[in-house]
């Protein structure tokens, strides 16, 4: 078992059929190859469709039992509307999760960039009425990143409630000057925000969105690594996920945080065998 959580956004990337996948892979097993090497995943997929009762039935049937779905609450509960009006949206979701189990923890909640301190109400209220679940929030508004009295207050919120709030690292995509319809589009979605490597409980949460070239990321990977193995020092658990513009290379980039954390954690476990067939290393990017 790894002391840590590591994964991608998701699992269902045709892309890397022939590297990280088989090249003959049904993408409706891809979830039980990824969970073969990884022990964590982005609920991307949440965010912007519920799954349905079939779809559910396959993730139980290929995530083992330790494996951590970070589900994002939709769309529709955390950027449309007060958020104490979304109680029974949020509680109807969270049902329709339960075949997952423990695998959905934490349970993020991902809020725009138009949540501002006005609002702290709202997450407040939000947040007291899911206490009895493991919970993280992303912020996008200006005035969380100020070091200001907006800020603190928010940590305050989150920190006495123990949640974790999920740091998210974009410096290596914003740094990419490719023209790219692939890293136009990501630097277009993606906040562009200050670092805050938060550790409010016992597991923070760090997204880091990349760039295309993995050499380029790495400068920026780097304090990662030193983090992360502090963090485990330390007997946290963190949970980390590597994203590129495409996701194309995500789970090369996933691979190699984790080659580059057990140089400076001797005795992490090594990751399984990601392919049915002898790893191609220049086709994930690694040589």
């Amino acid at each position: 078992m790894l002391p840590y959580f590591l994964g991608c956004p998701s699992w269902n990337e045709p892309a890397w059929r022939g590297s990280f996948y088989p090249p003959d892979l049904n993408m409706s097993d891809s979830v039980a190859h990824y969970c073969r090497v990884f022990n964590a995943v982005e609920g991307n997929t949440t965010f912007y469709a519920r799954p349905d009762q079939d779809k559910l039935a396959r993730w139980v049937a290929g995530m083992p039992a330790h494996f951590r779905f970070c589900a994002k609450v939709p769309r529709d509960i955390s950027h449309e509307g007060d958020l104490r009006e979304q109680l029974a949206s949020t509680q109807a979701f969270l049902d329709l999760l339960a075949p997952l189990g423990e695998r959905v923890t934490p349970l993020w909640l991902q809020l725009p960039a138009m949540f501002g301190p006005a609002r702290l109400g709202e997450l407040a209220l939000w947040l007291d009425e899911f206490a009895h679940r493991r919970l993280a929030v992303e912020v996008r508004h200006p005035a969380f990143f100020d070091k200001g009295d907006d800020e603190r207050v928010l940590n305050r919120l989150l920190h006495e409630r123990g949640v974790e709030r999920i740091c998210l690292d974009s410096r290596a995509l914003f740094s990419c000057t490719s023209r790219d319809a692939a890293v136009l589009h990501a630097q277009a979605k993606k906040p562009r925000l200050p670092i805050r490597p938060a550790a409010f409980t016992d597991s923070p949460q760090v997204r880091f969105i990349g760039g295309p070239e993995l050499d380029a990321n790495q400068p920026f990977l780097e304090p990662w690594l030193d983090k992360v193995a502090a963090w485990i020092e330390q007997g946290l658990t963190p949970h980390v996920f590597l994203h590129t513009p495409d996701n194309h290379l995500a789970a090369a980039q996933a691979l190699r945080f984790h080659e580059l954390l057990s140089e400076r954690l001797p005795g992490l476990p090594p990751l399984p065998p990601y392919t049915d067939s002898e790893p191609r290393a220049e086709q994930l990017g690694l040589l």
